[in-house]
């Protein structure tokens, strides 16, 4: 005997729909864990410890901090390093790695100072820049041609590139300081607008393009696309080893123009230059919510990263804090960023 067939009721129906609206709503994330998870809601957390930390020295220093040189001291050192971290940025984004900028920015530096270069610039100190920018993209181009093509990891190549690069320059300066006396070049850099030192404006500028150039532009998404899924990216028709080579020339390059200003802050040129540079860029990258697994990248979040790292130091060296402790407390930080990235990452994986 057949079973007789039940027809549902319009309360079973409600009931039904209730039901999978229920399990709807509770697969998806609150609007709180949505917010969190996203670009701006990183960004507030960045700048709630940034306040804090302001607070903080303000509390320990006092006039000492809170005046308007101090500040300027703050962005003045931090426009070096965040120069070269915003390009860092891309090349996370894309999934790869640079510890070569540190001893390119030193590379760069000491051949833009050379007598010959300086002479050659003594009507027209641009040229400097233009040298010190040409080092920084050729070094650049050699990484990217040597992991693109050459198929070698990212990691151990650019580390090949430090210790070159650092040679190099201690072979061309003979291991001594090379003194800037282009007195255009240093006019420019040591001059302000609107009371701001120029080199203020630059990191401001390469901030500035290096956001559109990510976010609006279709080398932005693609960039995204190749830390994503280079596969995928390859498929959809992106030339990602052709794209990688113009990412690590884009890093070279940012790492020469923070040459130039550092030689204007410093007035000389020397193979010492940028130790460690590499280090604090990565680290304020990370600590502003680009993911080290590429896919994700912010410029504003390294901006942040890099003026969190300043403010830290200064903070320190008002109230008198030796180096190692800095050092100890820049090790936390970068710890808990990369703790909250991957438990980011995990709950985005589990929402999708």
């Amino acid at each position: 005997m057949s079973e007789p067939t039940t027809t549902p009721t319009p309360n079973d129906e409600i009931e039904a729909v209730a039901e999978a609206d229920v399990d709807q709503s509770a697969s998806q994330p609150s609007n709180s864990k949505r917010f969190f998870a996203s670009g701006f809601g990183r960004s507030i957390g960045l700048i709630l410890a940034l306040v804090v930390l302001v607070i903080v020295g303000a509390v320990t220093a006092g006039e000492n901090f809170m005046n308007t040189d101090n500040l300027l001291v703050i962005l003045r050192y931090a426009s070096v390093i965040g120069v070269v971290s915003i390009g860092m940025t891309f090349v996370i984004t894309a999934g790869g790695i640079d510890l070569s900028v540190g001893s390119v920015l030193g590379l760069a530096s000491v051949v833009a100072s050379l007598g010959a270069i300086q002479t050659a610039a003594s009507g027209f100190w641009p040229l400097m820049v233009f040298v010190a920018i040409a080092v920084g993209v050729i070094a650049g181009l050699l990484n990217g041609l040597i992991i693109a093509y050459g198929k070698v990891v990212a990691f151990m190549a650019t580390l090949a590139m430090l210790v070159a690069a650092r040679g190099l320059a201690e072979l061309i300066s003979q291991r001594q300081t090379q003194v800037v006396d282009n007195t255009g070049f240093l006019n420019f850099f040591r001059s302000d607008f609107l009371g701001i030192s120029w080199v203020v404006w630059i990191f401001a500028l390469v901030a500035v393009l290096g956001w559109l150039l990510l976010n609006r532009t279709t080398f932005g998404r693609r960039t995204v696309a190749i830390g994503g899924n280079s596969t995928a990216a390859r498929l959809a028709g992106v030339k990602v080893r052709r794209h990688t080579v113009y990412l690590y020339m884009l890093c070279g390059a940012t790492a020469g123009v923070a040459a130039t200003m550092l030689l204007s802050r410093t007035t000389a040129g020397t193979s010492t230059h940028g130790q460690l540079y590499e280090l604090d860029a990565i680290a304020a990258v990370v600590v502003g919510g680009t993911l080290l697994i590429g896919g994700r990248g912010t410029i504003g979040g390294t901006v942040l990263g890099v003026l969190l790292f300043a403010t830290l130091t200064n903070v320190f060296t008002q109230n008198n804090l030796s180096t190692s402790v800095q050092l100890v407390a820049k090790g936390i930080i970068i710890v808990v960023a990369v703790l909250l990235q991957q438990r980011f990452a995990n709950r985005e994986s589990s929402n999708t």
